[in-house]
């Protein structure tokens, strides 16, 4: 025991209280309801496990991500100093290098692709046989195809790292690549089922397993599926850039030539076959209201300039499909368990399109007391564009989600009357905007390629959208357009 006369150090001389306790650092509330929603949104529906920890939860830390590492060729091989390489020949060699090397990366992601989702999906009975099909195509063929091409360069490669001569193996290589047609074609339908299945709860949480796994390199599975597009568009560039470098007196000057010719025109071709592809897919799941709103120019387009979701000036989602001589104004459903997309208004002629840039702040938004109290954003990136024929007459105020998206569009439908006006004055086209001679095919709209257009932002163009917020009535619609048939409408993208 403590003596009683035990001299006690007094609390006056102690500022605060509160100073003797160590500081707590408080999570962010943020943070917590972030946490507590990624733990419960990947559970099972069972609700015994519903706070059972699971290894890979994001509430433990993330395990360490594969990154790979990029290599350069002077770093990969001893390069001999006796050689004496000009600056000019050892950036050859590097693009050269960049090329095998790009090789061996792609086959290992198509290698992934299979083992790691395509195959556990299979066997786990996540989605049926014909599903992984329709998503992962004929992935597998073009596997071996790139394997072949990777040999070839590891063949002529001397032992200190050099290659003298590859132009000749390209151009006895790249007609392989014609195979891509049908792998690039599919990608449109792939993506859509792709993101339907998403919404199954197995699928969402086997993709979110892979994704936060090491293996993935934090890519989703879609990442994996376009590898192979983004590389058939990549191969003119690297070969531009080996020729750059190769001296004019080199061999390979002339086999060098040659394959950029081949490679363009496949790319070519097959930017064309995957536009057909995309039209012919989205024609398909146009649902008309009723007769009158189907025309023979959606029947004959062939290409998709541009598409998207534009927004009117109530606020209301409309996606808009602006294909070679016709704009179709059409709200995204759910169909027998398919994304389709339900006309919202007759469709538009290009050629009596008439296009109008709105400055920001110029569009009213609907309803008084909720234009008053708009804020900046929300009047800002709007077009209109509008359309009269005889009694019928139309006039849309649409919305881009950004200023860059709505220079899209404004350059997609300008470009498209320029081509409709070209086409009837060369006599391609009557009065009506129809064709008079069969198109070939080979005509697409100017500008940027469809395979380069998608590798720029898939949310722009995408296949998938969000559906949940999405209701129509019909009878509304149809009500709607019988009331307003003979008085300009006013509507909102």
């Amino acid at each position: 025991q403590e003596p009683s006369n035990k001299r006690v150090k007094p609390l006056s001389r102690v500022t605060s209280l509160a100073s003797l306790i160590p500081p707590v650092r408080a999570t962010p509330l943020k943070r917590v309801s972030q946490n507590l929603q990624r733990s419960i949104s990947f559970r099972s529906d069972s609700r015994p496990d519903l706070f059972t920890p699971r290894p890979w939860s994001r509430n433990t830390p993330p395990a360490s991500t594969k990154r790979r590492d990029s290599k350069l060729w002077s770093e990969t091989f001893d390069v001999c100093v006796n050689q004496m390489l000009t600056s000019k020949e050892i950036k050859r060699q590097e693009a050269i290098f960049e090329l095998s090397q790009g090789e061996e990366d792609l086959i290992e992601d198509l290698k992934l692709a299979k083992k790691a989702y395509h195959d556990p999906m299979l066997k786990l009975s996540i989605m049926t046989e014909q599903e992984l099909n329709q998503i992962f195509g004929t992935l597998d063929s073009l596997i071996p195809l790139h394997e072949d091409l990777l040999r070839r360069l590891q063949e002529i490669r001397k032992p200190d790292g050099s290659t003298e001569h590859v132009g000749h193996i390209l151009v006895a290589w790249l007609p392989c690549l014609n195979s891509y047609d049908s792998y690039c074609s599919n990608q449109v339908a792939a993506k859509a089922l792709l993101d339907h299945k998403k919404q199954d709860h197995r699928v969402q949480d086997f993709l979110q397993r892979c994704l936060e796994s090491p293996f993935s390199r934090k890519l989703d599975l879609w990442n994996f599926l376009d590898i192979p597009r983004s590389r058939l568009v990549k191969y003119p560039l690297l070969l531009r850039e080996i020729l750059r470098h190769t001296p004019n007196d080199h061999p390979d000057q002339q086999h060098l030539e040659e394959a950029i010719n081949i490679i363009q025109g496949i790319v070519a071709e097959i930017n064309i076959k995957t536009g057909e592809s995309e039209c012919q897919y989205y024609k398909e799941r146009l649902i008309y209201l009723e007769e009158g709103q189907k025309d023979a120019l959606i029947d004959n387009a062939r290409v998709v300039c541009c598409h998207g979701e534009l927004k009117n000036n109530r606020g209301a989602k409309l996606h808009v499909f602006l294909f070679q001589e016709v704009l179709v104004i059409t709200r995204a459903i759910t169909h027998n368990e398919q994304l389709c997309y339900q006309l919202y208004r007759q469709p538009i002629p290009v050629k009596d399109l008439v296009l109008e840039d709105l400055q920001d702040g110029e569009v009213r938004l609907g309803g008084s007391i909720r234009g008053a109290f708009s804020n900046n954003e929300r009047i800002k990136n709007f077009f209109r564009i509008s359309f009269k024929s005889g009694s019928q007459s139309q006039s849309h105020s649409l919305q881009a989600n950004d200023s860059f998206n709505k220079q899209q569009w404004l350059n997609c439908i300008r470009q498209a009357k320029e081509t409709v006006v070209c086409d009837i004055e060369a006599g391609t086209l009557d009065s009506e905007g129809h064709f008079l001679i069969s198109p070939n095919g080979s005509r697409v709209p100017q500008g940027e390629s469809r395979l380069e257009q998608m590798d720029q932002s898939d949310s722009e163009s995408d296949c998938s959208m969000d559906t949940s917020e999405v209701n129509i009535d019909c009878e509304r619609m149809e009500q709607t357009n019988s009331c307003e048939n003979d008085k300009q409408i006013e509507t909102n993208i």
